[in-house]
């Protein structure tokens, strides 16, 4: 058993009981980290949900929150969870809209990962009674992946792939 936990924290960096996390204090797309898909040649959504997601308004510096959908079908890599944590951390500090730190995460984590698949979805908190769902999404040129983008792009509503708008008021 001991061996079996050393094997484990040797491939997690900065895994232990006490240690003090470092947040980045500006947008940081280096910290992003992935690792192998153990399955490639399945194919499987994985969803992270961000309920906490802050960023700054570059016109008032005013922040802005939102929860944040990454919905992806990995192929040979995929995103480890801690570090995905730190990298939206790392907007917290960030200008810029709402449509470009979607865009801009959907960029990031193509290029780390490379997957079949790829879409984020912002929800952001309305102000000035507004409220601003941006949607950016990515495949591998595929055509099955291509195809998933167009249709899901195409039908896309706020809330049809993230939660229902009846839910968030």
């Amino acid at each position: 058993m001991a061996k079996k936990v050393q094997k484990i924290r040797k491939g997690v960096k900065n895994l232990g009981l006490g240690e003090t996390t470092e947040y980045p204090s500006t947008y940081s797309p280096k910290i992003l980290e992935k690792f192998p898909n153990k399955n490639p040649s399945s194919e499987a959504w994985t969803t992270f949900i961000c309920t906490e997601f802050t960023s700054l308004c570059p016109k008032t510096n005013q922040p802005d929150f939102a929860k944040i959908y990454i919905n992806y079908i990995a192929d040979k890599t995929m995103v480890e969870s801690k570090s995905l944590k730190l990298y939206l951390f790392s907007f917290r500090n960030h200008g810029d809209f709402h449509e470009d730190c979607v865009q801009t995460m959907c960029d990031d984590l193509m290029k780390l990962m490379k997957p079949k698949y790829l879409e984020v979805i912002g929800e952001f908190t309305p102000r000035g009674g507004i409220a601003i769902f941006p949607y950016a999404s990515a495949d591998n040129g595929t055509k099955k992946f291509k195809d998933l983008k167009n249709k899901r792009f195409s039908e896309y509503a706020p809330g049809k792939y993230s939660m229902p708008l009846s839910k968030l008021y």
